[in-house]
């Protein structure tokens, strides 16, 4: 850590008095010199305010402070070295690919310095000034004399204190177009100047002194424009300490105030549960017990239930939830089940169906696509409580649905919804139990952040049964032996499933139809077998028909589209094969894999791809190599970063504009100890010493505080 980052910041200077009455959120284009144009391409990176700046920081450091003599210059990147300028030779006029060019000297010896398309700068420069220039040194095209073209250069005057393009620890900031990187550069040094000190001071000091931490001020200081690697470092971590310090105070404070908030009691004698238990032909597994366990015990006691139920595809959390659903069905109450597409809610029907009908549960759905009459009816059943168990979409949030007693919401593939859907949910009820799941694997540092108040029950055991499944890379050369190996397969007496991502020709894409490939295999590859074909455009009725026939063994093979992503369970399938693999998702493989390898067969996983992006071939690769949802769900942070993995932003979280989840795992629990302890100590967060804290806190979450804690 350099010497200042201990430091607070000096007295004010009279610029920095000047402009104290400007604040965290005062508009960058309130600020002297930023004209409307910057502003615009400021907003471009998203940078609105002067707090907005201050943490946009640099992408990468460029270490720029061994400067090399020109006598001992070799070629290659990243070069930097000094000089005084010793001639110039501007452009001829008309000629734009010929450098401008500039002879610098040292005592050991000449470098010619290069800039294209840049005529100007020989008014910029004269001859004696000192110059320092960084880029790539290359031989002429004679193989002769050494030269380099500038990537960035400063211009050294005898009052120069601070270096700032050259000859330092060099940052490099995300730019847009209109806006270089050295402009940006020039921007953020005046701002970090001016305007570090505007940033109020969140944590406290005990905390700080406790971690190792510099204040806000000198941290900002020399994330920015450090000294040395070693300040770098400690100050980036320090800004990111803090946003996980909020991020984990707010998680704390909502599940704090969950844990004082009066719930429902769903404590009946279990004949329901029981019941369903005795109808399965399979014994639950250690794991299945162990979290109906702890679902039950949430239930039982009067305060609401907040709950995660994770588990990889297969593992049985639709039983788990149907148990769960019994048990508030049992004690009075309405059960609902929450699915973020029509397709996803259709299928949970009819497994939810299979289950519940035969001990007298008749669940009801309620989707868009449930209109006229027939929503009108099933609308006046769910107010009147004359249905126990609904499963729907976002439609059950409408504000016409009106429950009767609402005692239990299942919220599946939760990540897919935004907070404020799933608040809406939960308020159709007085303060219900609420169980969240999903199939797709998070890591831990993911949902420490974004499940941080809930419970976590995970299905770490797989059914008895099911076999690993073997995946494979192929190209569209290898076709024909595929489909040998798939009539080899159905002759054996399995089934296989055909993935296509569309149902018909789009003039956006360019991904075969899964009708035209579904009358392709069935008129011209297997004409002797029987081919099904699957898609979300098909009436729930149609869909029904043709997964009842497969799951009879009437189909032999079943071209789908993602509809069977979730929810169907054939365990005679032996073999997945995916068409054009290289669009999809890992998470989106993962559980399209998870639909064989039910059976005792062996099983297959056929991604045909066409990749040559390196993101999809590395997907691919991971497929290949490993069926653990956990690593593959590691993989797939890496790959597409906490943004877009599960859509942050649609979580209902404050953004994070500094600390990183993949590489920040170790400071994420370090935030949240500190911060679960501290509201432990001072739940409201009114200590004296905290005020600030509260205040930037509450900015920070922007009142969503407010919102039920369910994820």
């Amino acid at each position: 850590m350099g010497p200042d980052m201990r430091q607070t910041a000096p007295g004010k200077s009279a610029a920095a008095q000047a402009v104290a009455a400007i604040g965290p959120e005062t508009p960058l284009s309130a600020l002297k010199g930023i004209g409307p144009q910057r502003v615009a391409q400021l907003e471009r990176l998203h940078l609105r305010t002067v707090a907005d700046a201050l943490v946009h920081l640099p992408s990468r450091h460029e270490d720029r402070t061994q400067l090399t003599p020109l006598g001992r210059l070799t070629t290659g990147d990243g070069r930097t070295c000094a000089g005084t300028i010793a001639g110039i030779a501007p452009p001829p006029r008309g000629r734009p690919r010929v450098p401008l060019t500039v002879t610098l000297r040292d005592a050991s010896g000449f470098l010619k310095a290069l800039w294209f398309n840049q005529p100007y700068l020989a008014r910029v420069f004269q001859r004696g000034q000192s110059l320092v220039v960084h880029g790539r040194v290359d031989r002429d095209r004679r193989g002769g004399a050494l030269a380099m073209q500038v990537k960035d250069y400063e211009i050294i005057t005898p009052d120069d204190d601070e270096p700032l393009h050259t000859g330092r620890l060099v940052p490099v900031y995300p730019v847009t177009e209109g806006l270089s990187t050295r402009v940006m550069r020039v921007l953020m040094k005046r701002l970090v100047d001016e305007h570090a000190g505007v940033l109020p001071e969140a944590l406290p000091a005990a905390l700080r002194e406790r971690r190792g931490l510099a204040p806000v001020a000198p941290a900002l200081r020399a994330a920015h424009f450090p000294e040395s690697e070693e300040e770098r470092v400690a100050a980036r971590r320090r800004l990111a300490f803090e946003e996980f310090f909020l991020l984990e105070l707010g998680l704390a404070i909502r599940r704090q105030r969950e844990g004082r908030r009066r719930g429902l009691t769903l404590s009946p004698p279990g004949k329901l549960a029981a019941r369903l238990r005795e109808a399965l032909p399979y014994r639950l597994t250690g794991a299945q017990e162990r979290v109906w366990g702890e679902i039950r015990q949430d239930m039982a006691a009067p305060y609401p239930m907040n709950r995660l139920l994770q588990g990889d595809v297969g593992s049985g959390k639709t039983v788990v939830a149907a148990l769960a659903m019994l048990t508030a069905i049992e004690a009075g109450y309405q059960a609902a089940l929450m699915a973020p597409t029509e397709i996803l809610a259709e299928q949970h029907l009819l497994t939810l169906r299979a289950l519940l009908a035969p001990i007298g549960v008749t669940p009801m759905l309620l989707t868009n696509a449930v209109r006229g009459r027939a929503r009108t009816e099933a609308l006046a059943a769910i107010g009147g409580g004359r249905v126990q168990a609904v499963i729907g979409t976002h439609a059950l949030v409408q504000e016409a649905v009106a429950f009767a007693r609402l005692g239990l919401a299942v919220v599946d593939e939760q990540h897919r919804f935004g907070v404020v859907q799933r608040a809406a949910l939960r308020g159709k009820g007085e303060h219900p139990d609420v169980l969240v799941m999903t199939a797709t694997p998070i890591p831990r540092t993911l949902a420490l952040t974004l499940y941080g108040d809930l419970d976590l029950s995970v299905l770490d055991e797989m059914p008895p049964g099911r076999t690993p499944v073997r995946t494979f890379s192929r190209e569209a050369k290898d076709r024909a032996n595929i489909y040998a190996f798939l009539r080899t397969e159905v002759q054996a007496g399995r089934q296989v499933y055909v993935v296509c991502p569309l149902v018909e020709e789009s003039e956006k894409s360019d991904l075969q139809a899964a009708t035209e490939i579904a009358e392709r295999l069935r008129t011209q590859v297997f004409p002797d077998l029987t081919v099904g074909l699957l898609h979300g455009r098909m009436g729930l009725a149609e869909k029904d028909d043709v997964m009842r026939r497969f799951r009879a063994g009437e189909v032999h093979l079943l071209v789908a589209t993602t509809v069977i992503e979730v929810g169907i369970d054939v365990p005679n399938a032996s073999v997945m094969l995916v068409e054009h693999a290289e669009r999809f998702g890992l998470s989106q493989l993962h559980q399209l894999r998870g639909r064989v390898g039910r059976g005792a067969a062996k099983s297959f996983c056929i991604l045909l791809n066409a990749a040559r992006a390196p993101e999809a071939l590395r997907r691919i690769e991971v497929m290949t190599e490993s069926t653990d949802g956990f690593r593959i769900a590691e993989a797939d942070l890496e790959l597409r970063g906490p943004g877009d993995f599960f859509g942050v932003r649609q979580a209902g979280l404050p953004e994070l504009r500094v600390a990183d989840l993949v590489r920040d795992g170790a400071l994420l629990e370090e935030a949240r100890r500190e911060a679960f302890a501290l509201v432990a100590r001072d739940p409201t967060l009114g200590a004296a010493e905290h005020r600030l804290l509260r205040t930037t806190l509450l900015a920070r979450w922007r009142g969503k505080l407010d919102l039920a804690s369910i994820g």
